[in-house]
């Protein structure tokens, strides 16, 4: 297999299949940067926006056969580490002076929650019939073409919802005139809907069904003036968040957001390297170190939800030589006091941006870190001094995505990759504060 590189080389790519289509096979992975068509030969290059994406759908598709329109593709890591050709003649992007049309092409803008065909659907019916709805992820962000039936509808809806907000603060809509004159929908399903044919195949794809989880348009009162949506539904964002499938094991139904963490090693434990590690399944709220019992701790999480992802993947892992047990606490909260680290308004908190990528990302401990934030003239050597105090390094990368410095750390062992991730987190290299997590990548 060739080495591993965000840009993703996929074959058997027929004259029938349009970019749209390639974008979404890969949108469940991640943001597409660049695409190349190489009509030719039959061929894409497909650039993910980072290494762990395009990883991600490799890892994805080595188990299930990818097909587009009824056509089997084939897909493995390019031998190129970056796409460099200008993709400005692909995709429409119309311009801000195109003539009115009843297609209208919207940019979603501060995306904080995901955006699926059925809130684009309750934010747009209000202005007139929608008939058909196809999203798909390009370099200027996730975007959306809807088809009404008539021109005056569009003209009514772009002049009353461009600028406005879907969500209180977020999700802000930036809309054009499409020029197309008419959309191609082959599959009724979160990313593209037919409202006029409701007998279109849902297509095999990589995403679960959502079973389970309320219908979003179910879950929101519309509001004016301000944002279209007050706040969205909690159940609705986390199906969204994960493709419409939780991790096995998890329910997104508890509400209990304090954590029980026993069986620490007070010698090398505190409360920064607890934060450090539980950050990685939600935002941190308090942290307390109980002084009676030095090896348990109370850890309070912004939700029920970000506090049983926590739960499921750090169960049993192993810190500081010790396996540790995390339960729910019997406690709702933990009372603000002067033993009690409060971390709520904390910039290091990492689900205060990207909250679907984030959560993408979340998994058990691993062999691997990801390292990110880093100098710019920052060199492998200075990295591995800096972590390999922790344990025994195998390997190590550098790389850069979109012009900044990151680096793949591999170590012997998970509690060794643990053990550094929680105690150089947010640590400063060389004037920089970096960012570590976990990579689900198997080697380097």
């Amino acid at each position: 297999m060739a080495e591993a590189s965000k840009v993703i080389h996929i074959r058997n790519v027929g004259h029938e299949i349009a970019e749209a289509d390639l974008l979404q096979l890969m949108q469940p992975f991640g943001t597409v940067s660049k695409i190349v068509m190489l009509r030719a030969k039959n061929q894409a290059l497909l650039q993910m926006q980072d290494i762990h994406s395009s990883v991600s759908a490799l890892q994805y598709y080595s188990t299930v056969q990818p097909s587009v329109r009824g056509r089997n593709v084939y897909i493995q890591f390019s031998s190129h580490q970056e796409l460099t050709t200008d993709q400005s003649s692909h995709g429409r992007n119309s311009d801000q002076d195109s003539e009115p049309n009843r297609i209208l092409l919207a940019t979603i803008h501060h995306m904080m929650y995901p955006i699926t065909v059925e809130v684009l659907h309750q934010v747009f019916k209000a202005y007139g019939f929608v008939e058909k709805i196809v999203t798909f992820q390009k370099s200027a962000g996730f975007q959306a073409l809807i088809q009404y039936q008539s021109r005056q509808e569009a003209v009514e809806a772009c002049g009353s919802l461009h600028g406005r907000n879907i969500y209180d603060g977020c999700c802000q809509l930036d809309i054009q005139y499409s020029n197309l004159s008419e959309l191609q929908v082959h599959f009724n399903n979160d990313r593209s809907r037919d409202f006029t044919n409701p007998s279109l195949p849902t297509e095999q794809r990589p995403r679960p069904s959502q079973q389970g989880f309320p219908d979003p348009g179910n879950l929101y009162a519309f509001q004016q003036p301000g944002a279209l949506f007050a706040q969205m539904g909690r159940a609705a964002m986390i199906a969204a968040a994960f493709g419409g499938s939780l991790p096995p094991g998890v329910t997104g139904t508890n509400e209990r957001c304090t954590l029980i963490v026993s069986n620490l090693n007070p010698e090398q434990t505190n409360e920064d390297k607890l934060f450090n590690l539980f950050s990685l399944y939600g935002n941190i709220v308090r942290i307390k170190v109980l002084r009676n019992k030095p090896d348990h701790a109370l850890v309070e999480m912004a939700d029920g939800f970000q506090s049983e992802l926590a739960v499921h993947y750090l169960k049993g892992a192993m810190l500081f030589g010790n396996k540790l047990e995390v339960n729910y606490s019997k406690y709702p909260t933990i009372t603000p006091a002067p033993d009690a680290h409060d971390y709520a308004t904390s910039s290091l908190n990492r689900f205060n941006s990207n909250v679907v990528k984030n959560y993408r990302h979340c998994c058990a401990p691993t062999k691997m870190i990801h390292i990110s934030a880093l100098p710019q003239d920052i060199s492998e050597d200075a990295i591995l001094a800096h972590v390999s105090e922790h344990g025994s390094v195998v390997g190590t990368k550098l790389f850069e995505v979109n012009g900044k410095r990151q680096a793949l750390v591999l170590f012997e062992t998970e509690e060794e990759a643990t053990e550094a991730l929680v105690s150089k987190h947010a640590s400063s290299l060389e004037g920089n504060t970096i960012r570590i997590s976990f990579s689900q990548m198997q080697s380097i």
